[in-house]
């Protein structure tokens, strides 16, 4: 068997058509696991949305974003320290449709399966045991630490898992111990490259392999969206994560 695993396409359909159709070409991923952060940032909300959730071989879990866009929607607040991307947030929110809205109010934070005697788990990123079950607006998620392993280690490596699957910090990581893997493809929508990332997790073998792609698409025509639809904030958005100017 084999999984793939993508997260933060952050309303990038470009980039997530590019990713899904070169996994369809392949013929032989059976799931995939999308951790979370499915939008804002890009403006392609519910194209992205629908995608996913109309695909019977995904499985998607909630994101930092998607929580704080849809805790916005229900009128239920929105974290502090997020005041920076509000006028971002409000805008994205608008956008979703009904059932995109319902669709997101029944999303889990976390997803788990046993494959061959290997436990694979995907959580968007490290949420302490005591904060599992607490609301976007008190941040459950933990604060974003460099890629190292030893950070990995202090945040997963008490998860009753073999393989960890996780976003929310764009760059790639892929740490491996004795007994653990710590696993993130990168941002399949948000980076300053023209590629879009992702991961199969290879369970066929007795030990299961792990690889990272990367797939070209039209980041022209998706920079050109922001421009289009007037996206608020997209001048800082387009300098911190999508060009080198």
């Amino acid at each position: 068997m084999k999984v793939a695993i993508i997260t933060d396409i952050h309303g990038n359909v470009l980039a997530l058509q590019s990713v899904l159709n070169e996994i369809d070409a392949r013929r032989d991923v059976q799931e995939i696991w999308c951790l979370g952060d499915m939008i804002a940032m890009g403006p392609d909300t519910n194209e992205v949305l629908n995608i996913l959730f109309e695909r019977s071989d995904v499985r998607i879990i909630t994101g930092n974003h998607d929580e704080a866009i849809l805790s916005l929607v229900l009128g239920e607040g929105h974290p502090e320290s997020y005041n920076h991307t509000r006028e971002h947030h409000e805008w994205i929110a608008n956008q979703l449709s009904e059932q995109s809205i319902e669709r997101l109010r029944l999303l889990p934070r976390t997803i788990a399966k046993e494959i061959n005697g290997t436990r694979l788990f995907g959580i968007h990123y490290h949420i302490e045991a005591h904060m599992r079950e607490a609301h976007i607006r008190d941040e459950p998620f933990y604060t974003i630490l460099e890629p190292t392993l030893d950070n990995m280690e202090t945040m997963f490596g008490d998860y009753h898992a073999d393989i960890i699957c996780f976003g929310h910090n764009h760059p790639e990581h892929l740490f491996q111990t004795n007994d653990k893997i710590y696993l993130n493809p990168g941002s399949l929508g948000v980076s300053k490259g023209n590629t879009a990332p992702y991961a199969i997790v290879d369970f066929s073998s007795i030990k299961p392999e792990i690889s990272i792609h990367h797939v070209a698409y039209d980041k022209k025509s998706f920079l050109q969206k922001f421009e289009t639809l007037q996206v608020p904030q997209r001048e800082i958005l387009f300098k911190l994560f999508y060009t080198e100017e």
